[in-house]
């Protein structure tokens, strides 16, 4: 693969610092400049990756027509002008946006049909398609070992680090963590046909939102149902109470059981991800070693699609035409939240 294209990387913040840089220099991804709404916190991030060039500001940098992939991690409200000032340049081969794409599904659909028209290839970073455990439950259903799948939850009892822009667009939890977990269930078994969600607002969390605990219920044509809880809360895990923090999955098949830990939130921060899992007529659980953990280590994945797209013409697994799904899940939780009943897909 090849993997000197030339990455302009528009943000500098902890996602950008402590994850997307982070796993570019582990897989030798060639980042040639950075910029920041705080030129100085791009300056230690050039710095302490040994990033060439920094420049004043996000408009510097696009104009900057030798930049091949521009790595968008910026807050989601800032995000779609972004790509719509590339889009105008149509000097970028490809875009890496963060999820969300955009915070109405409409605005996302604008944005995909501007860089198709620009000829820009438009990916977004739902990097948890890429930790270890999820790949390797993936695997396990592609290869049969779980048989048809009947059930699967993921459980989040986790208290994330909340971003001052979070505020202003009044979301702890739907659209900074569901996201992964919804998209992660697309990613395992396709588009559900109708979902229901209950949130409640997070006791810890100061600023007004709605959708602070929540739980989702995915029903899927075949029978198949899936269970997310999103519990950001935890009990009072920060008031003097001990916690359990942790994320886990499990998928429930046929043929086996597959279940695993996703090693975030705890202590420390980011540990390896892990899987266990058995078939029919085993004794007990395999417990295979993965490699590498959710933070950092899936953001060299999601870059590592967009190469592999752009090398070989073929369609982006990451495509954002796709992840406009993603963002239909996050409008029918909305509604179903609102109206207190389950959704149809079709109703988006």
């Amino acid at each position: 693969m090849k993997k000197d294209y030339r990455i302009g990387v528009l943000g500098s913040g902890f996602i950008v610092s402590e994850c997307h840089l982070v796993s570019y220099q582990k897989e030798g991804y060639n980042v040639v400049a950075i910029a920041s709404r705080t030129k100085a916190n791009a300056e230690k991030a050039a710095e302490r990756f040994g990033i060439e060039t920094v420049y004043h500001d996000y408009e510097a940098l696009l104009d900057d027509a030798s930049i091949e992939v521009l790595d968008i991690a910026v807050p989601p409200q800032q995000q779609p002008g972004l790509i719509r000032a590339a889009c105008e340049r149509g000097t970028a081969k490809a875009i890496l946006a963060q999820k969300p794409l955009a915070l109405e599904l409409a605005e996302g659909r604008a944005l995909v049909e501007a860089c198709e028209a620009a000829g820009i290839l438009l990916a977004v970073n739902q990097n948890m398609r890429h930790d270890p455990s999820v790949r390797a439950a993936k695997e396990l259903l592609e290869s049969g070992q779980i048989g048809d799948p009947v059930f699967a939850t993921i459980d989040m009892r986790g208290i994330p680090h909340w971003q001052p822009w979070q505020e202003e667009i009044g979301s702890a939890t739907l659209k900074i963590m569901s996201i992964h977990h919804l998209d992660c269930m697309r990613f395992w078994f396709g588009e559900p046909e109708r979902l229901f969600c209950s949130m409640r607002p997070d006791p810890r969390t100061t600023f007004p939102h709605e959708d602070g605990i929540c739980t989702y219920i995915l029903e899927y044509a075949n029978g198949m149902r899936a269970v997310i809880i999103d519990d950001v809360w935890t009990g009072p895990a920060q008031e003097g109470c001990p916690g359990d923090i942790r994320i886990e999955w499990r998928v429930e098949g046929m043929g086996g059981v597959a279940i695993g830990d996703l090693g975030w939130c705890k202590d420390p921060y980011t540990s390896p991800s892990s899987i266990r899992h058995a078939s029919k007529g085993d004794d007990n659980f395999k417990r295979p070693t993965l490699e590498g953990s959710w933070f950092p280590d899936a953001f060299g994945g999601t870059m590592r699609d967009v190469f592999t797209a752009l090398e070989t013409s073929a369609p982006c697994a990451l495509s954002a035409r796709d992840n406009l799904r993603t963002l239909a899940l996050i409008e029918a939780a909305q509604l179903s939240a609102q109206e207190h009943r389950a959704v149809s897909l079709s109703e988006i």
